[in-house]
């Protein structure tokens, strides 16, 4: 008797893990994209202490295959009041090249897109020791069409003289 007790609990500690291991795999393969944009009001080329966060701007996710450039999944989002996306992306990308693009600013004064910083390239797979379903891009960035005031003595604090390494 007291051995068909330890074959019923042997046997449901079993199916639990199971049903515990399957609901782990479920969202194994998904993923969420996260990155933020900006508008560069000093075309620096990179963000600084008056760059802005634009909400409202228009963000994909794309991956393509690594030796033909197919296209094999794609996603679409929009920043927040902060400026930051967060684009769910399903499956494992292995095999594929995945980017983040901005595609469109919100801002008409503000929708020049600075060169370098309108793609970030993610990876997008669980093969690479990340244990979380957050993948992280790079900041991308649009710029005005002229800084605003103010700019050349706030760039004064981004310049160094070779003497100073």
């Amino acid at each position: 008797m007291s051995c068909s007790i330890f074959y019923c609990i042997g046997a449901l500690l079993l199916l639990s893990s199971f049903v515990s291991g399957s609901r782990l795999l479920a969202g194994k393969d998904e993923f969420v994209v996260q990155g933020r944009v900006f508008c560069d009001n000093c075309r620096a080329g990179f963000e600084t202490a008056a760059t802005k966060y634009l909400k409202g701007a228009n963000v994909k996710v794309e991956c393509r295959e690594r030796t033909t450039a197919k296209l094999t999944y794609s996603a679409q989002g929009v920043s927040d009041e902060t400026g930051t996306y967060n684009i769910p992306v399903s499956n494992d990308h292995q095999n594929d090249i995945c980017e983040a693009l901005i595609m469109e600013s919100p801002e008409n004064e503000c929708s020049q897109v600075i060169k370098g910083r309108e793609r970030a390239q993610v990876v997008l797979t669980h093969n690479d020791g990340i244990p979380s379903i957050k993948r992280f891009a790079n900041n991308m960035g649009f710029q005005t069409y002229t800084p605003m005031s103010g700019c050349s003595q706030l760039m004064k604090m981004y310049q160094t003289d070779e003497d100073d390494f």
